[in-house]
């Protein structure tokens, strides 16, 4: 089992940059895939980024793609996502997740954390 918690959510103003972790407890990190995903107020949950268990792979949706970076330490049990250049449509709820399967969709991820409030304001 997966415990997941997310941290440096908050308020932004546009054009601005934020840094959200997710640390993870046990020692089997390093096996998982890591995404992140957003849900919006009354939209679905949509996928942001994702990286392989080694880092060597990463994905990113089209709306984020060259602001968003995500990037983990497998030794520090930790998955990171910058964002920069944040506009007011990036606001919502942001999720860690981990899984054993690299897929984008949200379906497929095993473990989640409960989710941190980002709001960039214009």
């Amino acid at each position: 089992q997966v415990q997941l918690v997310e941290s440096g959510g908050g308020l932004v103003q546009a054009g601005g940059s934020l840094r959200l972790s997710c640390a993870a407890s046990g020692r089997t990190f390093s096996r998982y895939h890591m995404g992140w995903f957003r849900q919006a107020p009354g939209k679905d949950r949509e996928f942001v980024a994702a990286i392989s268990t080694s880092g060597y792979t990463t994905s990113y949706a089209d709306s984020v793609k060259g602001r968003f970076t995500i990037s983990r330490d497998n030794a520090k049990n930790t998955v990171f996502l910058q964002m920069n250049m944040l506009t007011p449509e990036d606001t919502a709820v942001y999720f860690c997740a981990a899984g054993t399967r690299w897929t984008i969709s949200p379906d497929e991820y095993n473990y989640w954390g409960q989710g941190t409030q980002v709001t960039v304001s214009s």
